[in-house]
């Protein structure tokens, strides 16, 4: 039967629809298949399941299978990669390859002229494929071996201020090699890449939902990550001979047509260098509702920010997504009417339409002094990255008595904790009492993989969710984050706990009995709700 006529049959498409692929692949000059995948007519595992009706071969989900290592090493990762294909099983001289293109025989030919074996094939995905050769082979392993084959190393080209790490796919070299780490990073929605060199070998490890995860490189890496250090400090403008001092910078990359800013920390170790690459997309859309704040929560936010003065705060450790609230924040208020001005280190995000600063400690731009300055530009809202100093503190503490809407933020364990952390910094209680609108306490609590979510019973006889784990979570049963939080208005109640100076139990003791939901409370009624899981929400709380 034709692969028209099975896509037909199975209602994949209309006979109107397969008309308009037809004209399409015609003018492109592409395979019908291609094509019906390129212009999103059917996603490519369907289009692959009626190729292998039509051609009598077998569609498989590599992530599901259990791959021969006998197969994977009768195949250098070099061939593999070289042709996208990726070997399954090796039995009694019969090698099963895994291969995106029934009509492209070339693997097929090379392998069976190289190995001296039978090659039978299987239709998979090309992202099925990419995945399993960087999980069996390790990210970047065929150029790590064309690298190590070669006599001279060809020296990284000079940094460009923003690349697209796509063009160099046929590149043999260490910025293909870096461009490839970026990439099945950013694929894989890692926020941080951490390369790390130790006595044994090297590490490298990425951030994916606030975890980090182990990332399999070639054993023989080692001998290439001072040109891989290199390469990256040349695309973040940085000093490569200098290794013994910590170095920041920065660099732009577009992977699969989106641009992305990454920020660059070098810092000595004992066994060479270690670098952190922060992944941040360099347009994002902010918004709210979508920050994952219950209904409640999202009313009290929505009010404090509406006021036309006041502090609001944004509490908790670092990765806690307190910058992604204050940018919700912004987003939100930012209009032709009013002046918004930002002083951050480093600047994450850039919003058209507001004023961005980032602080040169170095120079003498730190947080106070910029603020200084920002009052004389009239703002309406104002946003200090970070209350780090009393300076800081005193200035933004006036800056909301005369009539500014401030944002910050600062390092506390909870809402309760933060006007006594003012306190304690020098500023005066009756000052923190007046201008304080709103503390809120936040952390980030990965919610359970849509994909693999099941219903179970537990011990105790009621029932609860999980996630079973599947490939779209990377079998961790999560997938994609959202925020928790507990927030402290400043009511009569508590402006009076503030002027006593009393500890933050008693303002805790008072917090709730105005009925203010504790982050173990916020993140209990999200797993009551099957959003995430008890165990998530006590290893983010300490409960």
């Amino acid at each position: 039967m034709g692969f028209e006529q099975i896509l037909l049959d199975a209602k994949l498409l209309t006979v109107e629809a397969l008309e308009q692929a037809r004209k399409l692949a015609a003018q492109t000059r592409r395979p019908l298949a291609a094509a019906l995948v390129e212009h999103g007519f059917l996603p490519e595992a369907d289009v692959l399941r009626a190729q292998a009706r039509q051609f009598g071969m077998e569609f498989v989900t590599i992530a599901d299978m259990k791959v021969d290592r006998a197969a994977v090493k009768a195949v250098t990762s070099k061939l593999s990669a070289h042709y996208g294909v990726m070997p399954l099983s090796l039995q009694d001289g019969v090698l099963i390859l895994a291969v995106p293109d029934p009509l492209d025989l070339a693997a097929v030919e090379d392998i069976e002229a190289t190995m001296g074996c039978r090659v039978e094939r299987a239709l998979a995905c090309r992202d099925d494929i990419r995945k399993a050769l960087a999980v069996y082979y390790g990210v970047g392993a065929d150029t790590v071996e064309r690298l190590l084959a070669q006599t001279d190393e060809p020296s990284p080209p000079p940094a460009e201020e923003t690349q697209d790490v796509g063009k160099t796919a046929s590149d043999t070299s260490v910025v293909r090699l870096v461009n490839q780490f970026l990439q099945e990073a950013i694929r894989d929605r890692a926020t941080d890449i951490h390369f790390e060199a130790d006595r044994e070998g090297v590490r490298v490890r990425r951030r994916i939902d606030g975890l980090l995860w182990p990332t399999n490189v070639h054993g023989d890496m080692r001998f290439l990550f001072p040109s891989i250090i290199s390469r990256i400090k040349l695309m973040a403008g940085l000093d490569i001979v200098e290794r013994r001092l910590p170095q920041d910078g920065r660099a732009g990359v577009v992977v699969d047509r989106q641009r992305y800013d990454l920020r660059v920390s070098v810092v000595p170790a004992m066994h060479g260098e270690d670098v952190v690459v922060r992944i941040l997309p360099a347009s994002m859309l902010f918004d709210l509702n979508d920050l994952g704040y219950d209904d409640d929560a999202l009313e009290i936010l929505c009010r404090t920010i509406a006021r036309p003065n006041g502090i609001l705060l944004v509490t908790g450790p670092t990765g806690s997504g307190k910058s992604t609230t204050l940018y919700a924040c912004l987003s939100r208020l930012n209009s032709q009417e009013r002046k918004i001005i930002t002083i951050e280190d480093p600047v994450e995000y850039e919003l058209r339409g507001i004023t961005q600063t980032q602080i040169h400690p170095q120079i003498g731009l730190t947080f106070a002094r910029t603020l200084r300055s920002m009052l004389r530009h009239d703002p309406d809202v104002m946003m200090v990255g970070e209350i780090r100093d009393l300076e800081t503190a005193r200035i933004a503490v006036q800056s909301a008595m005369t009539g500014h809407l401030v944002f910050s933020t600062l390092h506390t364990n909870d809402a309760a904790s933060t006007p006594g952390r003012l306190t304690e910094m020098g500023v005066e209680p009756y000052l923190v009492a007046s201008t304080l609108a709103l503390t809120i306490a936040q952390r980030l609590l990965r919610m359970i993989c849509s994909s693999c979510r099941e219903r179970y019973d537990k011990p105790d006889g009621e029932s609860g969710y999980r996630g079973r784990g599947c490939r779209a979570c990377n079998h961790s049963g999560y997938r994609g984050r959202a925020a928790i939080s507990e927030m402290l208005p400043n009511e009569a109640s508590i402006q009076d706990l503030i002027l006593e100076k009393a500890p933050a139990g008693r303002l805790r003791s008072a917090a709730d009995a105005m009925g203010m939901r504790t982050l173990a409370q916020n993140g209990a009624a999200k797993a009551a709700r099957g959003l995430t899981t008890m165990e998530e929400v006590m290893r983010i709380t300490a409960v």
